[in-house]
């Protein structure tokens, strides 16, 4: 064999045969519609997709079919892939979700998520904006109402302006983490009113609990 062979043969050797793996993200938990917590080359993460905004928990009853979409899309213990876009200022990773398809542009599709589009930038905006044209002209989901529900953003910020009424006891008391005996009741109660024990807006009330 030539030196010049031999050259080219030391640098195919270089160049790997399949593309380098990515991190290893399994799915540990569904938050609520546009929340998930995977584990990450062995410690957990909070996981905001990207791009859309499902309705809230207490929008029943899209919030929980948009969970339950989740739930069935992304079984505890799969595998999936992490589009990472940005950290949010409640330390979650944002990112597209991708399974055998894009979780997030499936979810807008299905009618169960709005296309978010105060943060469309850096994504392909036309493919989630035509999602959720499809889904509208179908009267998929969010759109079986005429026009849509209450947009998840509007209704969080009316909720956070109001006053919180409580279900649970006389005179409107408020709960600390630490008083709930267990994470269901602190989905519980945010499903009566509570929001101030969902601190980052994430749908899952006293996450410490879980």
């Amino acid at each position: 064999m030539s030196a010049k062979a031999r050259h080219w043969v030391s640098l195919l050797l270089l160049i790997p045969l399949w593309p380098v793996e990515a991190l290893s993200n399994t799915v540990l938990s569904i938050g609520d519609g546009d929340t998930i917590r995977v584990r990450q080359e062995g410690r957990a993460i909070t996981v905001r997709l990207a791009y859309i905004d499902a309705p809230e928990m207490a929008q029943a009853p899209y919030g929980q079919q948009a969970r339950q979409s989740l739930q069935q899309r992304l079984p505890i213990g799969k595998e999936v892939s992490l589009n990472v876009k940005t950290i949010d200022r409640y330390s979650r990773t944002v990112a597209e979700v991708i399974s055998e398809i894009n979780i997030n542009l499936a979810l807008v599709e299905d009618g169960l998520a709005f296309a978010y589009r105060q943060y469309l930038s850096g994504c392909d905006a036309k493919a989630y904006l035509e999602a959720e044209e499809r889904a509208s002209r179908a009267h998929l989901g969010v759109w079986q109402v005429k026009g849509g529900i209450t947009r998840p953003w509007d209704f969080r910020r009316t909720r956070r302006s109001a006053v919180i009424p409580d279900g649970t006891t006389p005179g409107g008391r408020r709960y600390r983490c630490s008083e709930i005996s267990s994470y269901a009741r602190a989905q519980e109660l945010l499903r009566q009113g509570h929001t101030y024990l969902d601190g980052n807006s994430d749908g899952e009330a006293c996450e410490a609990l879980r």
